[in-house]
């Protein structure tokens, strides 16, 4: 299993390259700007992009929508609560920016697996930071692409239009505390970590 990670945007979101290296057939998850850089590096790897999946609707994780799709073809998908956002531009107006998105082509829902080859993403809802939150766990290679739901000693805000501290909590302690410890935990933001580190130090969990 192949994983790329691009630190991209204003916020510095993680932009993550999942393939199957044999297949070379792959996904872009949360491509948050610098389109360019994310294109040459799929270029490079020589990837068929088979979906471009956005965890959530908030611009700083859509804002290259729109070039990546056009460049891979590749259909764009994510959580139907989240979709509205996308033409929104994903609370962009509030900081100032103008983002715009192509309109979803596939809806990912609880329970739905993307394949590339040999490797399996099962889609779990993690609603909280936003309602249609959704992570992405390869439960054979032990990891997990949180999106903004849980990160290295932190956790989603919840402050913005749709956000619930209460069902955060609930989407991490029910569907991600109970993933094995050594689960390795990509997160939309900062730095890579695992499931055992945060429930031991994270201070939002302990």
């Amino acid at each position: 299993m192949l994983i790329e990670k691009l630190v991209v945007g204003p916020l510095q979101t993680n932009c993550f390259i999942v393939a199957d290296e044999d297949d070379l057939e792959g996904i872009i998850i949360d491509p948050g700007g610098d389109a360019g850089r994310i294109l040459k590096r799929v270029e490079e790897l020589k990837l068929r992009i088979k979906y471009v999946v956005n965890t959530h609707g908030h611009f700083d994780h859509i804002m290259a929508n729109g070039s990546v799709v056009k460049a891979t073809g590749a259909p764009l998908a994510i959580h139907p609560e989240d979709a509205p956002m996308l033409k929104s531009g994903g609370g962009a107006l509030f900081f100032g920016w103008l983002v715009s998105s192509p309109p979803p082509d596939v809806f990912l829902n609880e329970g739905d697996v993307i394949t590339l080859g040999k490797v399996s993403l099962k889609v779990l809802h993690t609603p909280g930071h936003s309602p249609g939150s959704i992570s992405l766990v390869e439960e054979e290679e032990g990891c997990i692409f949180s999106g903004d739901v849980l990160f290295h000693m932190g956790i989603g805000r919840t402050d913005l239009p749709g956000g619930s501290y209460q069902t955060l909590m609930e989407s991490i302690r029910n569907k991600l505390l109970t993933l094995p410890d050594d689960t390795v935990v990509y997160p939309g933001h900062g730095p890579v970590t695992t499931i055992g580190q945060e429930k031991q130090h994270n201070p939002f969990l302990v």
